[in-house]
């Protein structure tokens, strides 16, 4: 509070979330869910990223825009993209030990796993995912190399199924591709939870270095106008995922990444050096060279969802489920938003025994390519 009124500010990518609305006497209310809200009012909107309210005003702090590319070789990128990342890790991790890392076995989690090994005395890191599921394997390998104190939770479609309402009651949304992504974080964290009380996690990495695969169909100019669009749709998909699956078990995430200072000189890297090569995150892949193991190095990316094997049997899960008629008489929503599929149906029905019929869903992110209201 100020002395002349309220104050309220979101970070610059909203990392945190940040919700308000306004009840039938006009009063203010926010909070970081949306649950907390919606007994007092169905006017719930989602407060933007690097945004400040001060007094009843709301004004732009922070504008996630490209910047002039750095004139410089690429050796030296890497060179100052290691320090920055090896800085953000090191910032979050003195005064956790122990900690852990969500570990995919990817390049991005991967690399905040090698960042925080030297500076604990025992590093836990964590994956979840169907036996033998890629995920499992490359994460292994790292956690080998690193020697971590390593712990898997294997699961199978009654896990998923069973999970699926406390996920979705947590993560507020019922996106397919958000929720799916969740289920194998919130089981991961769920075991985190007993070990530690702080995780790093590799979210951001993706967007900023460019590691989609469909990114190397653009050119260079349409891929940085790509990547602020992906990172600046972060806070209500990913992000919220990461922020979500912690919460619900009392634990903190750090997306080491997203430290201003780490996506300020991201901004600044020619495209020409984050798919290189028809390489994903080549800028990246050359900074940690010499930390991580060829294998995951090399390895290509893979969804959360495909790399831990949950993907097919929930859609096909749904798909048996749930007939057309039904379906399609039931997927337009009083909002107008459109449910994409079968499965996207099914976590909408676990949806509304929390949210009943909200027809303002403004404040749920939708993964890109899905329409908005």
């Amino acid at each position: 509070m100020l002395n002349d009124g309220l104050f309220l500010e979101r970070d610059q990518l909203g990392v945190s979330p940040l919700y308000y609305g306004h009840t039938e006497n006009e009063a203010l209310c926010f909070a970081s869910e949306v649950k907390a809200l919606i007994e007092f009012t169905n006017d719930i909107h989602e407060f933007p990223p690097g945004h400040r309210y001060i007094s009843n005003k709301t004004e732009s702090y922070y504008k996630l825009e490209k910047k002039k590319p750095l004139d410089v070789d690429p050796d030296n990128i890497a060179s100052e993209l290691y320090k920055r990342l090896e800085i953000s890790v090191s910032g979050f991790v003195v005064g956790h030990d122990p900690i852990g890392v969500w570990l995919s076995g990817g390049l991005d989690s991967s690399t905040m796993t090698s960042f925080a090994r030297p500076l604990v005395r025992k590093l836990h890191t964590f994956s979840a995912g169907f036996p033998d599921a890629p995920d499992l394997v490359h994460a292994r390998i790292m956690a080998e190399h690193i020697e971590s104190d390593h712990h898997e939770t294997i699961v199978n479609l009654d896990d998923l199924l069973s999970a699926l309402p406390d996920v979705i009651y947590h993560l507020e949304s019922f996106d397919a591709l958000l929720v799916r992504s969740s289920i194998a974080n919130f089981l991961v964290s769920q075991d985190a939870a007993r070990h530690v009380a702080a995780v790093l996690s590799g979210e951001g990495g993706d967007e900023l270095f460019a590691g989609y695969t469909y990114l190397k169909s653009l050119d260079l100019a349409e891929l940085d106008n790509e990547l602020i669009d992906i990172t600046g749709r972060l806070h209500n998909t990913a992000l919220q995922r990461v922020d979500r699956s912690a919460s619900a078990h009392g634990t903190v995430a750090h997306v080491g990444f997203l430290d201003p200072k780490v996506v300020d000189y991201a901004l600044q890297i020619p495209a020409k050096y984050k798919i290189s090569k028809n390489v994903e995150e080549w800028i990246l892949r050359k900074a940690m060279t010499e930390k991580l193991p060829k294998q995951i190095l090399n390895r290509k990316k893979a969804k959360f969802w495909f790399g831990s094997g949950i993907e097919t049997c929930l859609h096909q899960y749904a798909e048996a489920q749930i007939d057309n008629d039904e379906f399609e008489r039931f997927r337009k929503l009083p909002s107008g938003l459109i449910l994409h599929t079968k499965e996207e149906f099914m976590y909408y029905r676990i949806f509304r025994k929390y949210f009943k019929d909200i027809n303002n869903l403004s404040w749920m992110g939708r993964t890109k390519g899905a329409p908005k209201q």
